[in-house]
């Protein structure tokens, strides 16, 4: 990964959606807003869309509280979506 790359790790339904476990990003220097990510990567694979729109997401190993916390180049981004089982 470069320094100018946010990783992006699938989990669950997103993994099979997206096709990867995780993707390096683009990411601008200053920065992203969480909700500019997800929609970017919304657009990019349109199969995970309405997963993204119902999953929890961690930076860095820390669930986020908002998604318009700002993700920066080195930053490690998951995507949880619901999981079921028992």
């Amino acid at each position: 990964m470069s320094s100018r790359e946010v990783t992006v790790r699938f989990f669950g339904p997103a993994r099979q959606q997206s096709g990867a476990a995780s993707v390096a990003w683009p990411c601008p220097p200053s920065g992203v807003p969480a909700r500019r990510l997800i929609a970017e990567i919304g657009a990019a694979y349109p199969a995970l869309a309405p997963t993204l729109r119902v999953s929890r997401f961690v930076r860095n190993g820390a669930y986020l509280r908002s998604l318009g916390a700002r993700l920066r180049p080195g930053d490690e981004f998951a995507v949880h979506p619901p999981y079921g089982g028992g």
